[in-house]
């Protein structure tokens, strides 16, 4: 009950200096030397915020749709071969770093989002794949006989049976991939895109702690908020599938 209290009051903090920073301004000005600005102005920070967040919210989004739809070819009979060759392709994007993939997707697409929403898009695969394959075959054999016996088809198992079964373990994956996805997208702003991340280079290049500490705060809190949500919707979807 607290710990809602202190998120709720956090958060209200939050959105009240996205919409109005100028008030917050005497909290960051011991954070200022020489007589530099407290509050970065460059560009409206609740416009960076919703660019970055919808920049993950895509990245997340298509990672999910990627990694499930993998997921789901290599757990049915068909496809189990090609386990190896999935677990390869959705974790390159972990044995690349987001910079190296930045580095060479710049050259091809040009500088702005499509850089970093495909370093993302990549980042994310494997904590959705590995969540959703664990989901997927970790389940009761005698539910899925259950419905193998009410003359349920294939594809009525899955979306019946075996996806809301495997929901819980799915959103974990997703809560994994959107919090580190969140972090990971302010390198974004090294390649023009618009992301929180323009606030903290900001920071650092002129030695302005405050906008680096405003960058950062907004990251980190929106990334707590995140993590929370999908653990409240992680409950109640275990719940629903009798895991609680």
């Amino acid at each position: 009950m607290i710990g809602r209290a202190i998120l709720a009051l956090t958060g209200a903090l939050l959105l009240a200096f996205l919409i109005s920073p100028a008030g917050f301004a005497p909290i960051f000005a011991p954070f200022t030397r020489n007589g530099a600005p407290a509050i970065y102005v460059q560009t409206p920070i609740l416009s960076l915020t919703l660019s970055h967040l919808a920049l993950v919210g895509a990245a997340v989004l298509l990672s999910t749709v990627i990694a499930l739809a993998l997921a789901i070819a290599v757990t049915r009979p068909a496809g189990q071969e090609f386990l190896p060759l999935a677990r390869t392709v959705t974790a390159v994007g972990q044995t690349f770093p987001p910079v190296a993939v930045l580095a060479l997707a710049v050259p091809v697409m040009g500088f702005g989002a499509g850089p970093t929403l495909v370093a993302l898009f990549l980042y994310g695969l494997l904590p959705v794949f590995e969540n959703a394959l664990a989901g997927l075959a970790d389940q009761d054999p005698r539910v899925t006989e259950a419905a193998r016996g009410m003359g349920l088809t294939p594809r009525q198992r899955l979306w019946q049976v075996e996806l809301p079964l495997a929901l819980p373990v799915i959103l974990t994956g997703m809560r994994l991939t959107a919090v580190i996805s969140l972090g990971t997208a302010t390198i974004g702003s090294t390649v023009a895109a618009r992301t929180l991340g323009e606030v903290i280079i900001a920071g650092l290049l002129s030695s302005n702690t405050a906008f680096v500490l405003q960058g950062g705060a907004v990251v980190g809190i929106i990334a707590v908020m995140i993590h929370e949500g999908f653990q409240a919707i992680e409950a109640m979807a275990a719940r629903r599938a009798g895991r609680a």
